[in-house]
């Protein structure tokens, strides 16, 4: 994964044009590799492509974050993450941290922000896969929807983002960067200034402002308290 660059770049419609493809290219791929090393723990071929992660761009905010990650994937062992993931975001019960929407933001699990996610899922034509268990609410699965609407070039993403991973997800990153385990606590930072840098360029984007949600149910529902 490289950061896009931003030298020798003309202004014609046609390179600001790619420039915004490869950018929103970038964007989901970050969406969809926090998704994934927060789901379940990296394997030996992951790890290794996130060992040799050399950004391009020399201005970014996140290239020492790209770096920090990129040096403990180098340090890391698969069997020693595998046990580190089940103690940080899994559990026999639960795990150090509760990557879950309602935890962040009522203190419970099944609360009424996975109502509200539920809602407008349905609204953008989601849907939970038959063979995923956890609710839609895990930061995950978060993630990716962010991916799909940037690839798919939705305006909702900047209204989806705003509604739903705004108010709790930055606390969430932030905890995870502050774990002991190095590699974790990599993907926490650089998950922190990204999503801070997602929210500041999607709060000011006007498609915010033009794609909205209709409300959700106020009370859970018999179907909404089982996942």
């Amino acid at each position: 994964m490289t950061t896009p660059e931003h030298s020798d770049i003309s202004h014609s419609p046609a390179s600001l044009t790619a420039a915004l493809e490869e950018r929103n290219a970038l964007r989901a791929d970050v969406y969809l590799l926090l998704a994934r090393l927060v789901r379940e723990s990296p394997n030996e071929e992951l790890l290794a492509f996130l060992a040799t992660l050399e950004p391009d761009d020399e201005e970014s905010p996140l290239k020492r974050h790209w770096a920090s990650l990129s040096l403990a994937a180098r340090h890391a062992h698969p069997g020693t993450l595998h046990d580190v993931h089940f103690g940080l975001l899994v559990g026999v019960i639960q795990g150090q941290l509760v990557p879950y929407a309602s935890w962040y933001l009522t203190g419970s699990l099944m609360e009424m922000p996975l109502v509200a996610l539920r809602h407008d899922l349905k609204h953008l034509g989601f849907e939970r896969a038959a063979h995923v268990k956890e609710p839609e609410d895990h930061f995950s699965a978060m993630c990716e929807v962010m991916a799909m609407l940037i690839e798919s070039h939705a305006e909702a993403q900047a209204a989806f983002f705003k509604r739903h991973l705004s108010p709790w997800a930055l606390r969430f990153m932030r905890d995870l960067a502050q774990v002991e385990d190095p590699f974790y606590a990599s993907v926490g930072a650089l998950g922190e200034v990204f999503l801070s840098r997602e929210d500041n360029q999607l709060q000011n984007d006007p498609d915010a402002q033009v794609v909205t949600f209709s409300p959700p149910p106020t009370k859970l529902s018999e179907g909404d308290t089982h996942s």
